[in-house]
C-alpha cells in the first residue's frame, strides 16, 4: 500500500547540490520533498570533500612548520595517525547524519528517506527501507541530483578483488602498509600524499605521460617531484591489465611487470547514478549523464532537472552547489510565470561551469586554479599568450617557507586583453584563488588590474609579477 503526497518541488538526492536545491525553491515560496536514501549531506560530507581535507590537513601543517627555520625545530615528533583518523571522523559525525536532517527540517523542506525513482511525469516513487511507498507528485519540478560514483574499469579480475574506491580511502579506520593507487587525478594524487604520510608505502599508476593532465602541465609535474620526494613510487605511462588476489596481497599486472599492494584503489574517474532512478520512464538512457541547457534543465522534458555531478558539467562540490542557487532560482521563477534569461552571467544560468570553474587539488604542493588553460584556449582558437613566474622569488613567499618552490601561470586572452584562467602551484596558494576567481569571472581588464595593489610582504605580490612579464613579452 501507497500513500501520496504533492509537492511544489521534488528533489531527488540529498547531498550538498540537493539540499541546496531545496533550500533555494523554499526560500522562493515553494514547497519541497528531499529524497535520500543514503546519508542527507552526501558524498562531499562522508566521503570526499571533508574527510579528505582532514586526513591531509595534519600533513600540510607539519609541512609548513618544517619549511621554517627555528620552527622546525619544535617538530620533534611524527603525526599522531589514530589521533588524525579521529579528527577525520569528527569532521564526519562518525558517519551520522542527523544534524543535517534536523537543518533540513529547520528550513521547511520535507525529507523522504527512501530510493526515488521516476515514474512518468513529474510522478517519483519512493521506497522506504521497510518497504512501503510513498508516491510524490510535483506541481512544478523535479530535480535529480544524484551525484556521481566512482567508475571503475572492467580489469580482469577486478571481481574478485575486494577494490577501494574514493569511499574506502576517505574512511579508512587504519593506514594500509602498502597502497596501489590507479590513476592520477585529484583523487589518486590527494590520496597518495595522505595516506603516505600517515604510513602507507605507496604506488601511484598513472596511465599518461602526467598526473593532474587536465591542469597546467607545471601542476602536474611539481606534484610528481614532490610525491618522490615524500617516497611514493610514481609510474607514469604504465597501464593496468588485470589484478588478482594472492593470499592477502592485491597483485595488479601492468606492462611493466606486476605490484603487490594490501589494497588497491581505484581513483579512475567517475560515471553518472542515473541507473536504477526511473529516467527511462521519461525518455532518458539510464548510467548516461543527463544532458541539461544553461539553466540545468534537461533538454526535452521541461520539468526535469539535472543538477550536479549527475549532468556531467562540473564534477565538483562547491560547482554542484553553484548549479544549485541558479537552477533552483530558474526553477522559482519558471513556476511564478517569469522570464528566464539564458545569456550568459544571467540569474539563472550556470556560466561559470565553462568560462571560469575554480578547483584546488589539497596536494603538496596545492595546486590552485580558475578558468580555462592554455591548451584549452589553444582548442577553442582563442587568441592568447601564456605569462609564467616563479612563486618562489616573491618577497611573500621566501617567508611563508624557506625554499619556497612553486609557479603561477596566466592564460591572458589578447583580443579583450583579459585573464582567461590562473593557475597557481605552491605551498598555501588556495588562499589566493578567490582573487583570480573574481578577476577571470569580471573580466577585469588588464589594464584596471595595474591598480589592484598586492600588500607586501604577500605571496599576492605575484599578480604584480605576471602584469610585469606580460608587459616586457
Amino acid at each position: 500500500m501507497s500513500t501520496e503526497q504533492t509537492f511544489d518541488v521534488i528533489v531527488i538526492g540529498a547531498g550538498s547540490t540537493g539540499e541546496n536545491v531545496a533550500d533555494i525553491v523554499v526560500r522562493g515560496g515553494l514547497t519541497a520533498a528531499l529524497v535520500e536514501s543514503e546519508l542527507v549531506g552526501g558524498e562531499c560530507s562522508y566521503w570526499a570533500c571533508m574527510p579528505s581535507k582532514a586526513l591531509l590537513r595534519g600533513t600540510e601543517v607539519l609541512e609548513e612548520a618544517r619549511a621554517v627555520s627555528g620552527a622546525a625545530a619544535a617538530v620533534t615528533g611524527e603525526q599522531d595517525v589514530r589521533a588524525t583518523l579521529d579528527r577525520r571522523n569528527s569532521f564526519t559525525s562518525n558517519w551520522d547524519d542527523s544534524g543535517q536532517a534536523q537543518w533540513v527540517d529547520g528550513a521547511g523542506i520535507t525529507l523522504v528517506r527512501g530510493e526515488g525513482r521516476l515514474d512518468g511525469e513529474k510522478r517519483v516513487v519512493v521506497r522506504a527501507s521497510d518497504g512501503t511507498e510513498t508516491v510524490l507528485l510535483a506541481t512544478h519540478a523535479v530535480a535529480v541530483c544524484t551525484g556521481s560514483a566512482a567508475a571503475v574499469p572492467p580489469l580482469e579480475g577486478i571481481d574478485s578483488v575486494d577494490v577501494w574506491t574514493a569511499r574506502e580511502a576517505t574512511s579508512a579506520q587504519e593506514a594500509p602498509g602498502r597502497l596501489v593507487i590507479l590513476g592520477g587525478g585529484v583523487v589518486g594524487v590527494e590520496m597518495a600524499t595522505a595516506w603516505s604520510a600517515l604510513g602507507s608505502q605507496v604506488t601511484l599508476l598513472q596511465r599518461g605521460d602526467r598526473l593532474l593532465a587536465g591542469q597546467e602541465p607545471e601542476a602536474g609535474d611539481l606534484v610528481a617531484e614532490s610525491l618522490r620526494g615524500r617516497g611514493v613510487d610514481v609510474r607514469l605511462g604504465t597501464s593496468v591489465s588485470a589484478v588478482r588476489q594472492d593470499g592477502a596481497d592485491v597483485v595488479v599486472v601492468t606492462g611493466a611487470g606486476e605490484v603487490r599492494g594490501d589494497r588497491f584503489l581505484v581513483a579512475a574517474g567517475r560515471r553518472a547514478r542515473t541507473e536504477g532512478i526511473g529516467v527511462e520512464t521519461v525518455g532518458l538512457t539510464a548510467g548516461e549523464y543527463l544532458d541539461v541547457d544553461d539553466s540545468l534543465r534537461v533538454r526535452g522534458v521541461d520539468w526535469l532537472y539535472g543538477i550536479g555531478d549527475v549532468n556531467g558539467r562540473r564534477l565538483l562540490t562547491h560547482m554542484g552547489k553553484y548549479q544549485a542557487r541558479q537552477g533552483g532560482a530558474a526553477i522559482v521563477a519558471r513556476a511564478k510565470g517569469d522570464q528566464v534569461s539564458l545569456a550568459d552571467w544571467s540569474p539563472f544560468v550556470a556560466t561559470a561551469d565553462t568560462a571560469a570553474t575554480p578547483q584546488v587539488t589539497f596536494s603538496i604542493p596545492q595546486v590552485a586554479s580558475v578558468g580555462i588553460t592554455a591548451a584549452q584556449a589553444e582548442e577553442r582558437g582563442l587568441p592568447h599568450t601564456v605569462v609564467r613566474y616563479e612563486l618562489g622569488s616573491v618577497a611573500g613567499s621566501a617567508l611563508f617557507a624557506d625554499g619556497y618552490t612553486g609557479t603561477a601561470v596566466a592564460v591572458v586572452d589578447t583580443g579583450r586583453d583579459v585573464l582567461l584562467g590562473v593557475t597557481f602551484v605552491g605551498p598555501g596558494v588556495s588562499e589566493m584563488l578567490q582573487a583570480a576567481t573574481i578577476a577571470v569571472v569580471g573580466e577585469v581588464p588588464i589594464s584596471r588590474l595595474w591598480h589592484a595593489v598586492p600588500a607586501y610582504p604577500t605571496m599576492n605580490e605575484v599578480w604584480l609579477r605576471l602584469l610585469e612579464t606580460l608587459r616586457d613579452q
